[in-house]
């Protein structure tokens, strides 16, 4: 049997299962048991249809429809398979893949529209979130914590579109990021050192470039002594500290209401009693808050936002303090910043599919109305001579200014040594 005759096969018997299939049996059985009833299932109908199929082919389809009907159907293997990072669905027989970061076709495919229609739709009610007519787009949380985006016809033109961002089940460490060669040694000293000195800290960079990575590598050197609250569209951070409180935003219900925002979680979690805020990522009106807590005793406070350069993100935090509030002076938010956020960190994916960190930044101050930044580290990438587009490069320091906030709080929390062991101060 080749490949088209066993793909008929099988829609011929996914067919008359669903048909035979009682609604409420999947909710009834065991894993274990819905897959001994469809393995008999199969193996009646080849029979009665005088189909025929190895053993092997027999299984695969058991399996397909398990995975249909309990998981994923045909995106399951994707999921369990750990190299991939990211998922992509431009209708039912366009299906990509993200490994290593660089993106490829997958031989995954869906039987028709419906079957991936009726997919997302399961994702979506999973979380008590629906995506139909009146609400094409919706964004969504697997149970491992992969977060998925759907847009369906007539939003999406070519298809019912999914987009799924894998979660790890294992944070990446900084020491891992320095064997990746996302950063050198020193690199790393200097993130462990404005972590535990309580910097606010802002990560930016492009989709997919290790925002989300980079700040779950940070957080590990947070205190264990401290109250952390985190504020996520979606939860991705996995802090390892004991004394952490997770909140999720929430999407309007069918009646257009209930929906909790960014900003909303942030003005609450100032009346938590937090010691650190960590903002999965700022994208609004929330910026506001958030530089009020970090300058209102909740230093040692993170985020990430999307921007192209640490100046670009530093104009992007303006744009979105003044989204919520128009009437403040440019002066007035620009002060602001420079007292709120200690350090940009810009991160980025590179065309080889690496994710360097190209970039630490300190923020210094104001000269007139301009931001003064000064850059500790900075990756200078070299013509590659491998022939296989690999992007090399080296890292480079300019060292610290004596001025620095980061010696300041280095010497306040005793690690002024663990300082002076990355580099001395090149600048007076």
């Amino acid at each position: 049997m080749n490949q088209t005759q066993s793909r008929s096969t099988f829609i011929s018997l996914r067919k008359q299962i669903y048909d035979a299939l009682e609604a409420d049996i999947v909710n009834k059985l065991t894993r274990e048991q819905l897959t001994d009833q469809i393995s008999t299932a199969i193996d009646v109908l080849i029979e009665r249809n005088e189909y025929s199929v190895a053993t092997v082919v027999r299984r695969e389809y058991v399996k397909n429809i398990i995975d249909e009907l309990l998981g994923l159907g045909p995106l399951q293997p994707l999921m369990d398979d750990e190299s991939i990072t990211d998922i992509m669905i431009n209708g039912h027989h366009n299906v990509y893949i993200e490994r290593n970061g660089l993106v490829e076709r997958s031989m995954a495919s869906f039987i028709d529209e419906q079957q991936l229609l009726q997919i997302a739709k399961r994702i979506a009610a999973r979380i008590g979130r629906r995506v139909d007519d009146s609400s094409p787009t919706c964004d969504a949380r697997l149970e491992d914590g992969s977060r998925v985006n759907i847009v369906i016809p007539p939003i999406s033109i070519d298809g019912t579109a999914i987009s799924i961002r894998k979660f790890k089940k294992q944070s990446i460490d900084l020491e891992q990021l320095v064997g990746f060669g996302a950063l050198s040694p020193e690199m790393a000293k200097i993130l462990m050192i404005a972590s535990r000195c309580r910097l606010n800290i802002l990560i930016s960079g492009g989709t997919g470039s290790g925002k989300t990575t980079l700040l779950n590598a940070l957080s590990q050197f947070i205190s264990e002594k401290e109250r952390i609250v985190t504020i996520e569209d979606a939860a991705e951070l996995r802090l390892l500290q004991p004394h952490v409180v997770r909140l999720e935003t929430r999407t309007s219900g069918i009646e257009g209401t209930g929906a909790i925002t960014q900003r909303e979680l942030v003005i609450n979690s100032l009346r938590m009693r937090p010691d650190r805020i960590i903002v999965g990522e700022c994208r609004g009106g929330e910026a506001f808050e958030m530089l009020q807590a970090m300058n209102t005793g909740h230093d040692g406070s993170m985020s990430t936002l999307h921007a192209n350069t640490p100046r670009d993100a530093l104009a992007r935090v303006e744009a979105m303090v003044m989204m919520a509030n128009n009437n403040l002076p440019l002066e007035a938010i620009r002060r602001t910043i420079v007292s709120a956020i200690d350090l940009v960190v810009q991160v980025s994916r590179l065309h080889d599919g690496s994710r360097k960190i190209m970039s630490i930044s300190e923020v210094v101050g104001l000269e007139g109305s301009n931001v003064v930044m000064e850059e500790i580290f900075r990756f200078e990438p070299s013509v590659s001579n491998d022939g296989e587009g690999k992007v090399n490069g080296e890292y480079v320091s300019a060292g610290l200014m004596k001025r620095s906030v980061l010696v300041e709080k280095a010497r306040f929390f005793g690690l002024e040594g663990n300082l002076n062991s990355v580099f001395g101060f090149a600048r007076g």
